[in-house]
């Protein structure tokens, strides 16, 4: 399973201008392992990577792409084949995974004239009672409790951690570290009697977004992390390519 792959050297139209990489990805696309279900969160280029696309489905023709609902027609035309639109709540399952399409707080926007077009998401997962979230992209919303509820317990959460600054513009858009770790307690809050699920930060370190420091999301979420008296081996700030096994099963 992938996450809104992202290949290219920069985040932009096109790729001589625009934000570049600071960290080369961990893994190439000719190293990847077969692929059965490609998660996309909406059509941002920093999650969706048209020369990645092509490439993942010339390579992976039998992987099934979950997208939110219209953004299935830009991926038709790169190749995708097998294509499963949601709304939020909606569900589907694809060899024996559970995808629910869950609300998240942002916007869509491409190209000129498509702002809104297609929808935004993040996605609940369960697969042979193991229950994992991928938030997306997002700003912090009250519906996080509800998706704990509806999708959870979770074993493992994905909750992004940076591109948050300068807050008076991108507080609607992203949560900032101190949101992220609320948005772990939110999810948890409806099951306290489950073991804590472990939560990965993504969304930082990759491309220079915005104004933060690159390194900061990282200290701000373990600083907060720690006033909130949460287990720190439950937060888990990888290093680029850092494998590790959740719930007893290789991720």
């Amino acid at each position: 399973m992938l996450t809104d792959p992202v290949f290219s050297e920069r985040a932009f139209p096109v790729q001589w201008i625009g934000p570049r990489r600071v960290m080369s990805p961990g893994l190439a696309i000719e190293g990847l392992p077969p692929i059965d279900i490609i998660l996309l969160s909406h059509n941002h280029y920093d999650h969706l990577d048209r020369p990645a696309v092509k490439r993942i489905a010339r390579a992976h023709p039998q992987a099934t792409w979950i997208v939110p609902l219209g953004l299935g027609a830009y991926i038709r035309g790169w190749g995708a084949r097998q294509i499963i639109e949601l709304d939020w709540w909606q569900e589907a399952s694809v060899q024996g995974c559970r995808a629910t399409a869950t609300p998240a707080r942002h916007f869509s926007n491409r190209r000129l004239g498509d702002r809104n077009r297609s929808l935004w998401c993040g996605f609940g997962l369960e697969l042979d009672g193991k229950r994992a979230f991928f938030a997306g992209d997002t700003g912090y919303h009250p519906e996080f409790s509800v998706i704990g509820a509806r999708c959870g317990p979770f074993d493992f959460v994905m909750i992004p951690i940076g591109a948050y600054d300068p807050r008076w513009f991108m507080e609607r858009l992203h949560v900032d570290p101190e949101e992220a770790v609320r948005i772990y307690e939110d999810l948890i809050a409806r099951h306290p009697e489950a073991p804590r699920p472990l939560m990965l930060g993504i969304h930082w370190g990759t491309f220079r977004l915005t104004d933060e420091p690159m390194e900061e999301p990282p200290r701000r979420t373990l600083a907060r992390w720690r006033e909130a008296r949460l287990e720190e081996d439950r937060l888990w700030i990888a290093r680029f390519g850092e494998t590790r096994p959740v719930g007893g099963t290789g991720t």
